[in-house]
């Protein structure tokens, strides 16, 4: 039987996701030697982000001028030439259509890693939630074959998604960029009343099993005031632990190889940092 142009989309989104890495060897994304899947698209404009090809949900090219030798080999380059390769790394396609049984194969490469390190799989982004017909699929895949998982989020979503994945989610890191909504607005360009909604639910729904992600901004929500807003939130909900994730300028060059602006914000002072934990009770 044919399927119509309407089913074969659904169809696409669950057993395919479009993703611009698989990071092995992490140790960033959760406990132990873990393989972190980063798909592509978000819903949140972080003015930070160190990730901006993260951002749009198609296909794109990064252009890196300084290794550029001008030989012309690209010229016919297009987003849908997955076999295109410049020799200098100039030029590079972001993003690419993945099948489950793609991502479960590099998964379980390392599969030895995670029993022997208490590691596993982090599904990341972007926001890995938008495509979540995909991720479902795979997280349960992930737990047929003892593969311990992990969903990083910034919690942008349906409360509808979370109830999907809970069952095959065995930790959750959760971003908290800040608590007051009319910075949350400037910096990340919406609300966090869903975001801050969700984050209660989940913390009664996965028995804790959540570690609080906060980036400090020099310049955005590093205000003892905006610390301690965050650590009266957080004294209603359920968490394992809290990560303070200080903002780096690692991802500038990637702006410019898009041909996008960078925001500038400053890095965190140590002192600071010691400070915000405290408040924390870290």
């Amino acid at each position: 039987m044919k399927l119509l142009p309407e089913q074969n989309t659904l169809l696409e989104e669950k057993t395919k996701a479009t993703i611009f890495d698989i990071q092995r060897n992490s140790f960033v994304d959760g406990p132990g030697i873990r393989t972190t899947v980063f798909f592509k698209g978000c819903n949140v404009r972080c003015a930070w982000c160190h990730n901006p090809e993260s951002q749009n949900f198609k296909k794109e090219i990064l252009f890196y001028k300084n290794k550029c030798t001008e030989c012309g080999r690209c010229k016919e380059l297009s987003v849908d030439n997955e076999n295109f390769f410049c020799l200098n790394e100039a030029k590079q396609i972001c993003g690419r259509k993945y099948t489950i049984q793609e991502v479960l194969n590099e998964i379980m490469k390392d599969k030895a890693y995670y029993q022997s390190s208490g590691g596993g799989v982090t599904f990341s982004g972007g926001e890995c939630m938008l495509q979540i017909d995909f991720l479902e699929e795979i997280l349960k895949k992930c737990k047929e074959n003892n593969v311990h998982t992990a969903i990083d989020t910034a919690g942008n979503v349906p409360w509808e998604s979370f109830e999907k994945i809970i069952p095959y989610t065995d930790l959750f890191l959760y971003d908290i960029k800040c608590f007051t909504e009319t910075l949350h607005i400037k910096g990340t360009g919406v609300s966090n009343k869903l975001i801050l909604e969700n984050l209660k639910k989940l913390s009664d729904k996965s028995k804790g099993d959540i570690i609080i992600r906060i980036p400090v901004v020099s310049g955005f929500n590093d205000s003892a005031e905006e610390i301690m807003h965050i650590a009266n939130f957080l004294k209603n909900i359920h968490y394992r632990d809290i990560d303070l994730l200080p903002y780096h300028k690692m991802g500038a060059h990637k702006y410019e190889a898009l041909g996008i602006e960078c925001t500038d914000y400053y890095i965190p002072e140590k002192e600071n940092i010691k400070k915000y934990k405290h408040l924390l009770s870290l």
